[in-house]
């Protein structure tokens, strides 16, 4: 069973930056995609960044150009590094990994870390 832990998150001003860290821990697991999601209250998750099994990137607009999604295939690692935050940024940040452990490939979820962007 592959389990996620995210940290990284809390409270920054705008214009601040942040990195989340989301580690993956299991026995003989290979992280090949990953994605970031975020909840703000009272709205629906949405999907913030991806990174493929190829090693692309994508990214939604309202995150373009100030997040970065990347990963550490030695120490099973996924992280996203977040500038110019706004209060708009404001949200539970979710990694989501599509990973392999023992011939089986499936997607897992970390626990959610909160992320506030606030003067």
């Amino acid at each position: 069973q592959v389990q996620l832990v995210e940290s990284g998150g809390g409270l920054v001003r705008p214009g601040g930056s942040l990195t989340l860290s989301c580690a993956a821990s299991g026995s003989r697991i290979t992280i090949h995609a990953a994605n970031w999601y975020r909840q703000a209250p009272g709205k629906e998750r949405e999907l913030v960044a991806t990174l493929t099994s190829g090693g692309s990137t994508k990214y939604e607009d309202f995150v373009k150009g100030r997040f970065t999604i990347s990963k550490d295939n030695i120490r099973n690692m996924v992280y996203l590094h977040m500038n110019s935050l706004e209060p708009e940024d404001t949200a539970v940040y979710y990694c989501k990994v599509t990973a392999g452990q023992n011939y089986k490939i499936s997607d897992y979820w970390g626990q959610g870390t909160q992320v506030t962007v606030s003067s």
